[in-house]
């Protein structure tokens, strides 16, 4: 079978032991492997004797169950798992493999297929990273806790973790003046959950509802709603810009309901509670979307100055500094 890059990274310096003819089967290169803190690979497991009888085929035995039992747990394929017993079985019976050369097949199986379950989940990270469509450069690193002191890094960090509340479809609202670093904060924590396995999509919510509506239209607002489950979380980005449309803030609201207590969302907004009347073409709708938002919500309030006068303010100070310097 053809090994990936992944099982590149286990070649080593250049070696003329016979023992790297099983390695070599993989890697086409004549090098030796290095199995890190397995131990040595020309350490030979067998019993001293010469047939390894009973206890070898037991313990042999032993060795196919715990790679299947790794790829169990690491979410390898039937196919992966299928392909890997062929091997192990073929070098098993191999004399010029396991018998000679005493490198335990199955060890150096396991060890490739460890490498090849982390690099598909490398490719998987990247593969939803690309599909979260996430600002590039926001990140939980990249946000100045410091200019929101109301908002905790330890309690951020916990949610960046995801696994409490988003296996029970908790949402988390996000208030605050433009500028205050809502979009930042919110796309940070999307960027750690996608890193730590979930699937999630930034948008922009009026880029969202026009989607939504579009389905509607078309007769499938039902089905744009169920291919949306396919993420843990959705970031609703400024919902307060959505136009007062009843038609709309209707599908808005239907995404809203679809996702109660199943998939979560989180919501930046710019407005309390009491003007998103604004958004919904009535109180009864706003209370609905309201009252579905909150149950099971982390709430965070950030009420501080916006970051750009903020910037502009500085930048005017520094050039006012610099006249009056010159002017000296």
């Amino acid at each position: 079978m053809a090994w990936p890059r992944a099982a590149a990274g286990l070649v080593g310096r250049s070696c003329d032991r016979s023992c790297c003819r099983a390695c070599c089967r993989y890697h086409h290169k004549h090098q030796h492997v290095v199995a890190g803190d397995r131990g040595q690979v020309h350490r030979d497991d067998r019993q001293p004797g010469g047939d390894r009888g009973e206890a070898d085929t037991q313990r042999r035995q032993i060795r196919h169950t715990a790679v299947l039992h790794l790829l169990d747990q690491r979410g390898g394929e039937v196919g992966f798992a299928a392909a890997l017993m062929s091997e192990c079985q073929q070098l098993d019976h191999d004399p010029a493999s396991t018998h000679r050369e005493g490198w335990p097949s199955t060890r150096l199986l396991a060890t490739l297929a460890e490498f090849e379950l982390a690099e598909r989940a490398q490719r998987r990270v990247q593969r939803h990273l690309l599909e979260a469509r996430l600002p590039s450069g926001k990140t939980l690193d990249s946000f100045d806790f410091a200019t929101v002191p109301m908002v905790s890094h330890a309690h951020v960090t916990a949610l960046a973790c995801g696994d409490a509340w988003l296996k029970k479809g908790a949402n988390i609202l996000l208030f605050g003046p433009s500028g205050s670093g809502k979009s930042h904060l919110g796309a940070a924590l999307g960027h750690a959950l996608v890193e730590n396995g979930y699937r999630v999509l930034f948008t922009r919510t009026t880029d969202l509802v026009q989607r939504l509506q579009t389905a509607r239209q078309a007769l499938s607002l039902e089905s744009a709603i169920d291919k949306l489950d396919k993420y843990h979380l959705i970031i609703l980005d400024e919902l307060c810009y959505v136009n007062r449309d009843q038609a709309e803030t209707s599908a808005l609201l239907e995404l809203i309901a679809a996702r109660y207590e199943r998939r979560s969302l989180l919501v930046t907004a710019n407005r309390p509670f009491g003007e998103w009347t604004t958004v919904f073409p009535d109180a009864a709708m706003t209370l609905a979307a309201v009252d579905r938002l909150v149950h099971h919500a982390v709430i965070l309030e950030m009420n501080v100055e916006s970051y750009r006068q903020r910037s502009a303010a500085a930048r005017q100070n520094r050039r006012a500094t610099s006249d009056t310097r010159q002017q000296a």
